[in-house]
């Protein structure tokens, strides 16, 4: 007789889920067309799950976004383990959908053996698979453009979150009990820590009636997240920082999405971090106009994440804990950045090796010389290719080129990967960006410039809104990619920031007419939609003018 394992959800605290979050909220703020996901295969991959499948419903601060759907089903040698789900998600007033699916099978032991995962925003799947032999990891990244693959050697066999459920059914739900294990996500393609503590037993309100469940503390990639797990290994509730809840339903509650098909809630605007400007008198009208900006940001947990977060350079320092950030067109090229070449070779989301890219790059840049101006014309290049429109996916370099769509990620996904190809160290940088009386979560490349003479700098750049130099409203809290930007969504919705310092430009200087009192604080202001020819990524105003 086997030991049925936890439902995944005790296991997995809701991270896929999360991370799709922090896509979205990163999402340019611009209009779209609806997407309207494959209802039809949709409807083939839930057909299979029987009675004894796990349905939940996904909340969103209150609001229902999604669900999902999984089971464990025993076969000859072992498991195989599945879960669908699917979500919705308002950005601006526009619904964006996504559905997903992973499938992993495992021995007798709940060995890894191989996996398969698939995010579709509704304009083609991204499929990550992986083939486990000893310690060698076989992955594949699949798109409508094609399929990279690569093998990766790994310290200790890798597990994904649903063998974890077979540790802690052993180990029973006793409270006090700790348990410390390593984690494959299929989603970022890292193994990450997991800490699971168990709590003791309350009483949690459910969809039928009140019920007895042990209180299951996690913390996976600086998340933590609170579960509700009944003696059988029954999941009732899970909770997030961030606002997203899971909870157990029936089947056919769990699959009705929001009241017309539509989430009120814009993930942006809720994202949105509202600056307090109590020190300064002028205000940020116009952010090619900031020469230098000082702020201090505030937020639970906030000391950890600075401590250990990539703060410093380019243009950014962090002294006890305010940050300053001074124009990139004052910056000056120093001794050449030894690890600089790092920043050259291709990545599962990053295909500099691919030919399409490699040619895309090269007729971006025909006739221009130097690494300075053709960076600059990248920039340029990739602003007017991509049509500006937000996405909830994993951006492809390649899947960008083929779409020609996207948001500030598959800007800088694309970008990344043209430089690279071209031989110019580039890399991604995440973190907030000023737009309209707030800042909004955002992602853009820096480039490393080579002044030759054993000199360089590295510069931030931003082809979503088409700056070279990218402005200094740029805060950047983390470089990398999905597994390096994860470290940022515990302050998603809980950031704070207080603007210490605001120089700008000469003749830009705001004047207080009158007795009127100066605002304090700004809250984010309506924005008006643009077309679809406009720029994109937060301020649909913002023109690609000539920075004074």
């Amino acid at each position: 007789m086997f030991l049925k394992p936890l439902p995944r959800a005790v296991t997995r605290p809701l991270s896929v889920l999360i991370l799709l979050v922090w896509v979205a909220v990163m999402a340019a703020l611009v209009n779209r067309s609806y997407l309207q996901a494959s209802s039809g295969n949709l409807a083939t991959d839930l057909a299979r799950y029987g009675s004894a499948a796990v349905w939940r419903g996904v909340y969103y601060r209150g609001e229902k976004i999604g669900f999902t759907v999984s089971q464990t089903v025993p076969n000859d040698d072992g498991f195989e383990l599945e879960e669908d789900g699917r979500l919705q998600m308002s950005l601006l007033g526009a619904i964006s959908q996504a559905t997903l699916h992973t499938t992993a099978r495992v021995d007798k032991d709940f060995a890894l053996r191989s996996f398969e995962f698939s995010l579709d925003p509704g304009t083609g799947p991204v499929e990550v698979s992986g083939q486990v032999n000893g310690l060698r990891l076989t992955l594949s990244v699949t798109t409508t453009a094609g399929t990279h693959t690569e093998e990766r050697q790994l310290p200790e066999p890798p597990a994904l979150s649903q063998n974890l459920s077979r540790r802690l059914a052993n180990g029973g739900l006793v409270p006090g009990a700790k348990h410390h294990w390593m984690v494959f996500d299929p989603a970022t393609l890292r193994n990450a820590p997991v800490t699971v503590t168990v709590g003791r037993r309350e009483i949690v309100r459910s969809a039928a009636a009140p019920i007895p469940a042990f209180r299951v503390e996690m913390e996976f990639s600086g998340l933590r997240t609170t579960s509700w797990v009944t003696d059988t290994g029954e999941v009732i509730r899970e909770e997030s920082p961030l606002g997203l809840i899971t909870v157990r339903e029936p089947a056919d509650r769990a699959r009705a999405m929001a009241v017309s098909g539509r989430v009120q809630m814009d993930l942006l605007d809720a994202a949105a971090v509202v600056p307090v400007m109590t020190a300064v008198k002028a205000r940020i009208d116009e952010p090619r106009d900031v020469r230098r900006l000082r702020v201090r940001l505030d937020g639970p947990d906030l000391a950890s994440f600075l401590a250990s977060a990539d703060l410093d350079g380019v243009g950014q320092t962090v002294v006890d804990g305010t940050i300053d950030i001074r124009d990139a067109q004052a910056l000056q090229a120093g001794p050449s950045d030894p690890r600089a070449s790092e920043y050259l070779a291709p990545e599962p989301f990053i295909e500099s090796d691919a030919p399409e890219i490699r040619a895309e790059a090269e007729r971006a840049v025909s006739g221009v010389m130097g690494t300075r101006e053709r960076a600059e014309r990248l920039t340029r290049h990739v602003n007017a290719l991509l049509d500006k429109k937000p996405t909830v996916g994993l951006p492809s370099a390649r899947e960008v080129l083929r779409t020609q769509v996207g948001d500030c990620n598959e800007h800088t996904a694309l970008y990344v990967a043209m430089a690279r190809s071209l031989g110019i160290p580039s890399r991604i940088a995440v973190g907030l960006v000023h737009a309209h009386g707030a800042f909004y979560y955002h992602a853009w490349p820096e480039v490393y410039v080579d002044e030759g003479g054993g000199r360089g700098l590295w510069l931030p750049v931003d082809p979503t809104l088409n700056e070279f130099p990218a402005d200094a409203t740029h805060l950047r809290l983390a470089r990398g990619g999905l597994d390096k930007q994860a470290a940022i969504l515990p302050l998603i919705g809980r950031l704070k920031m207080e603007v210490l310092d605001l120089e700008l430009a000469p003749n830009t200087d705001q004047v207080v007419v009158g007795k009127t009192e100066p605002r304090t604080e700004f809250g984010a202001l309506a924005i008006p939609m643009p077309r679809r020819e406009s720029c994109c990524a937060c301020l649909s105003e913002r023109r690609p003018a000539v920075r004074r």
